[in-house]
């Protein structure tokens, strides 16, 4: 049984637990309760496991859970932790199962939310298209005969959105007009298979100053094909990665993109013939009236219209619940001026995503080549 932090678990789910155990009659002389180790031993020998799911930076492949037996498992606000937690647990359900002739199960239980929960389950759910294997169950409060009526009313004053989630249960409960990209479209991205091979390009957001992370993509087209993640690295290696990259998916030199601010200027100087991104650049005449703040808001409010109406097919699932994370704060900035379009500066982005959006970053660039012209690199 796991939730994104132990100490949560055995605050609030746990005590969940001990109180339905003890409406169904299990009391205390069929279990001990230990509480340091975190597990919850019955009288035949089965175990209930406590178990902390956050993505912590200092173990990001969950190598903690890599030794554990289960039969099955139990994650509560399965929003609040990532697809790799989920899939990690899931594949240690191993113990013992032909033994006993068990089928291996997991459960996750949360209110509406926008991560990969909606697009594993939710989504596929409305469409008919869950995969076998798969099942969704939209309970509501009125569902729960034990629920006391001031909690309803007590919901019943939250604010319009929480109302929406958590007394509603409505999966659509974002109304935000700053938000460029739907939901369902960004999500769309890894079915769009109408969309046709092309010219190849290589992308790429360079960390800058050694924070963040470089993100590297190779493109056919409107193709994404590959991508490359890198954490701290030096410009040699970043540019030996990039021509691997290129010769791999024969990439011509003038169709290599890359963000020219900070660090990113050393790569391209290694890399002679390939253009550089600045974000603060004016924007590219294409021959339209040209509205937006700078570069970067002209390619972000493209791309967002590209996502849109499906002009982008991303074929790799690596990192898929990131992307989607990050596309979802591309929006509006509603600081306006002087007619200009623009998108909220990044720090606003960090602040909300708890890191860079890189994988962002890197898709916008791409536009570049699709808005660009060769006197503009001039």
């Amino acid at each position: 049984m796991g939730r994104a932090k132990l100490k949560t678990l055995k605050e609030t789910t746990l005590k969940s637990l001990f109180e339905v155990m003890k409406l169904t009659g299990i009391t205390t002389d069929f279990y001990k309760y230990q509480q340091i180790a975190g597990v919850i031993k019955f009288y035949n020998e089965s175990e209930i496991l406590l178990k902390d799911l956050f993505a912590y930076p200092a173990d990001p492949d969950f190598d903690e859970l890599g030794s554990l037996e289960i039969t099955g498992a139990f994650i509560d606000e399965a929003s609040q932790i990532t697809a790799k937690a989920k899939n990690i647990l899931k594949s240690r359900i191993r113990y013992k199962l032909d033994e006993y002739d068990i089928i291996p199960k997991l459960l996750l239980t949360c209110n509406p939310t926008r991560n990969f929960l909606y697009a594993s389950f939710y989504k596929p759910y409305t469409e008919g298209t869950l995969e076998k294997g798969k099942a969704f169950v939209h309970a509501l409060l009125g569902d729960n005969p034990k629920i006391t009526k001031h909690y309803k009313n007590n919901l019943l004053g939250l604010d319009k959105e929480s109302k929406e989630r958590l007394l509603f249960g409505n999966w659509q409960y974002l109304d935000d007009p700053t938000k460029l990209c739907e939901i369902d479209k960004i999500i769309d991205l890894w079915t769009n298979t109408h969309v046709p091979p092309g010219k190849m390009y290589i992308t790429a957001d360079i960390a800058r100053f050694g924070a963040d992370k470089t993100v590297i993509m190779a493109w056919s087209g409107l193709q994404l094909i590959e991508i490359k993640t890198i954490a701290k690295s030096d410009l040699v290696h970043l540019t030996d990665v990039i021509k691997a990259i290129k010769a791999k998916h024969k990439v011509p030199q003038s169709s290599i993109y890359l963000d020219e601010l900070g660090v990113g200027g050393g790569v391209l100087d290694m890399l002679p013939g390939a253009k550089g991104f600045q974000a603060n650049k004016k924007p590219i005449n294409t021959g339209s009236r040209q509205n937006y703040r700078n570069l970067k808001a002209q390619c972000m409010f493209v791309l967002a219209e590209y996502i849109n109406t499906g002009k982008i097919w991303i074929r790799p699932e690596k990192d898929k619940e990131l992307i989607i994370e990050e596309i979802e704060q591309l929006k509006k900035s509603k600081e306006l001026t002087d007619d200009k379009l623009d998108v909220v500066k990044k720090d606003l982005q960090k602040e909300m995503l708890g890191r860079s959006p890189d994988y962002l970053d890197a898709l916008s660039i791409r536009i570049m080549a699709e808005l660009g012209t060769t006197d503009y690199f001039k």
